[in-house]
This record gives structure tokens, sequence and C-alpha cells, in this order.
């Protein structure tokens, strides 16, 4: 199994400020746990390109994306809401980030990986059609699905997040389309506050409640996930991954484990062995604990090659 790592040294230039807890620090922790690992050495590295900005204007309002690059600066901050900022590089490091997405299913597609991971920032989940929040500028899960939808033809095409947050923009975006189903779960009630009463027949939303630990996340999975992927049987699936739900993270209050990722990573690769010809394609959203954030990150891409 080849498994692709896309990344661009742009990516850890966006810069919030010191205490802001999406920080650059997050990739080094990454990129030094598989290096320390020797998981690294099994990877297939690729630089993340930039993306064309019409690919941009196919997912969000197009006056949206003329607000983001109008808004980029040349040094000092900018503040779209009230948690996510731009500074002098945040505009480059999001159009590799959206980009990383397009390449992993370029790849995947091709048959050039089997599977690829996008170790980028800034995420993308919380992006919605014309705003951007919680860190997130464009919605880079949505991008790559609908690339893979549009440009390859696919019929069907799964999104998966475990984030402890609601994927809000990434429900705004897809809620309605048949082509698409989304999954997910996340601390409920907590922010954004959304993914609670969405009617769309196409989302499966899990609200977990503070303090769930990992036996709840995979009944959860098992019961909720697991049969409208199968009864989907999606042609790729694509993972909003997120690991701030671990224990040590302390953004949120679940209780996931390094080996809960494994896990559900392992159930994914189940169903994209049966309906994707193993097609996945992963993008790095949250998890802000370093330590943890590594391990996580470690144990999500070793159970591409099938160790739990």
């Amino acid at each position: 199994m080849s498994l692709a790592y896309i990344s661009h040294p742009d990516c850890m230039l966006h810069d919030m400020g010191q205490h802001h807890p999406e920080r650059p620090a997050r990739l080094s922790a990454i990129n030094d746990r598989l290096i320390a690992s020797g998981l690294d050495m099994a990877l297939h590295h690729y630089s993340a390109p930039l993306i064309e900005r019409e690919m941009l204007e196919a997912v969000h309002d197009p006056e949206y994306v003329a607000s983001v690059f109008a808004a980029s600066p040349e040094k000092e901050l900018v503040w779209l809401d009230g948690d996510t900022a731009m500074g002098e590089h945040t505009l480059q490091a999001a159009l590799r980030a959206a980009g990383a997405a397009v390449m992993a299913v370029d790849l995947v597609m091709t048959g050039k990986a089997s599977k690829a991971f996008c170790g980028v920032r800034p995420p993308g989940h919380h992006a919605e059609y014309k705003r951007a929040m919680g860190f997130c500028f464009f919605n880079n899960v949505v991008i790559a699905a609908h690339h893979a939808l549009n440009h390859y033809g696919l019929k069907r095409v799964a999104i998966v997040d475990f984030d402890v947050h609601h994927c809000n923009g990434t429900e705004d975006i897809c809620a309605g389309d048949e082509r698409v189903l989304l999954c997910s779960t996340f601390q409920h009630p907590f922010y954004p506050h959304t993914g609670s009463d969405c009617a769309a027949s196409n989302v499966v939303n899990v609200p977990l409640a503070e303090g769930a630990d990992g036996a709840v996340f995979r009944q959860a999975v098992e019961q909720h996930w697991l049969p409208r992927l199968a009864s989907f049987a999606p042609e790729l699936i694509v993972v909003s991954a997120g690991f701030d739900a671990h224990q040590s993270d302390h953004m949120a209050n679940l209780n996931l484990v390094d080996s809960d990722y494994g896990w559900v990573t392992r159930r994914l690769c189940e169903q994209a062995d049966r309906s994707a010809s193993g097609r996945i394609v992963s993008s790095l959203e949250g998890g802000y604990d370093l330590h943890a954030l590594a391990r996580s990150v470690e144990a999500h891409l070793k159970a591409f090659f099938g160790e739990v």
C-alpha cells in the first residue's frame, strides 16, 4: 500500500499570534513524531500546490473568496472573526492546504497512492459557504469531495469527521447534496453549537455528551456511521481528521485515546476496501495538545498500513 503525505513549508508560516492554539508547532510536533517512530520513511512525500481560485469558487461563494483574498494583510493580523485571523502568510498557507486536498484526490484516483494524508494548516471544516470561522478559511475536505465528484465523475463520496467540534461548515455546504454522505461525531453542547437539529437525509450527526470516552465513541460509530456507510457504498472516503477529542486535549471535554483513532481509521479502511477500491483522503483538522496530537496522527497513519 502506498500512503501519500502531503504538506508544504508555507503551512508553517501561518501564525495567528503567540498564544493562539492553532499554531505552527502543531505540524512540527507531527513531523518530529513521524521521524522518531520511523513512520516517516514509509510515507511518500509530496509538496502541496496552490489551489486554483476557480476550484475555491466551486465550493464557496465567489464574493466570499474575493473577500478573503482582499483581506490578506502585509503585516498586522486581520481578524475575520473572533478567533480566526489572517497574517501576511495566511492566504498562501490556506491555498496550499486546499491544494493538498486536491492533490490527494488526484493521487488516489490515478492510482499513485491508495491513501493520502494532508498534514496541513489552516484547517477547514468550520469554513461555511460564505464565512470564515473557527480557525478555518476554506473547506478543504469539501473541496476534495467536489473535485472527486466533478473532475473524476464519482457518484458517491463520504465525508467522515471525528473532530471534537461539529463540522458546521461542511454541513452548511453539503447538506442536501445526495452525492455526499456526511458522518460526524462531536461534543454537544459545545462550540460551534450546531449539528443537533439537521434534517438533511445525507447527514449523520452523532452528538456526544461531555466526558464521553472511547467506548461511547466506538458504539456511536458502529451504530450510526457504519450501517449508513455500508448502504451508501462510497467510491471515496474523505476524512476530517481532528484529534482534539483526545483526553489530553484541554480544548474540550471528551476522553478518546490514541487507539480510538487507530480503531476508527481501520473501520473506515474496511469500508473503503469494500466500495472504494481502498481510496481514502484524510486532512488534518483540530488537535491542540502537541504530544497527544502527534501520537494520534501516528496511530491514524499506522492504521492505514493495517497496524492498530
